[in-house]
């Protein structure tokens, strides 16, 4: 997604092979124009494939998913990452390691708005090694929901991610895909249109 990449570029910062700060636009302060622009991207590339619900997981990807269950008209679950001290019952839950933070999560789904007759598309803002989207797909799983797909802004594609999925059956569909990132670097794998 051109606009996409040229926010990347203009305001994105490379850290270093593993960091790449957005939060200008995607994290902190978020560009709701972007945001809807992603959203109809998002939604025409999963249109007719029969999606019952967004999901996403708080907080970086509920910007572009609520603007893709916009454009669909669908509604959006926001998966916690950590359970609620007062409603913890009727949920679904399954520890994720968060290979930027270092750190485990527990990331929980309530029972109440998922069901087996559910066709889920996934977004989030970014795909490296899959530890987070492969935490949603086991929560989508034990509903016995079925998963249309992965929406995701940002692929570190020099990362496992896509692979893991690629084995779990899962379509993934990145708005830019990163082949190098390192201090001051960013390069994009072309789109097939560019």
């Amino acid at each position: 997604m051109k606009l996409l990449k040229e926010k990347i570029i203009s305001e994105g910062i490379a850290v270093n092979e593993n960091i790449l700060k957005v939060d200008g636009f995607i994290n902190h302060l978020v560009d709701p124009i972007l945001m809807a622009k992603i959203g109809e991207e998002f939604g025409t590339h999963f249109a007719n494939q029969g999606i019952t619900k967004i999901v996403t997981v708080e907080s970086s990807g509920i910007a572009p998913a609520l603007m893709t269950a916009y454009t669909m008209g669908l509604p959006m679950i926001i998966l916690k990452k950590e359970p609620s001290k007062a409603l913890n019952q009727n949920l679904y839950q399954t520890v994720v390691t968060s290979y930027t933070k270092g750190t485990s999560y527990e990331l929980t789904m309530s029972q109440n708005y998922i069901s087996q007759d559910d066709h889920v598309l996934i977004i989030d803002d970014f795909l490296a090694n899959g530890e987070t989207a492969t935490g949603a797909i086991r929560l989508i799983r034990k509903a016995h929901a079925t998963i249309a797909g992965l929406g995701v802004l940002i692929e570190k594609s020099f990362q496992p991610g896509r692979e893991k999925l690629d084995q779990q059956g899962v379509h993934v569909h990145a708005l830019a895909r990163i082949s190098k990132l390192a201090e001051n670097v960013i390069e994009f794998i072309p789109d097939e249109n560019e």
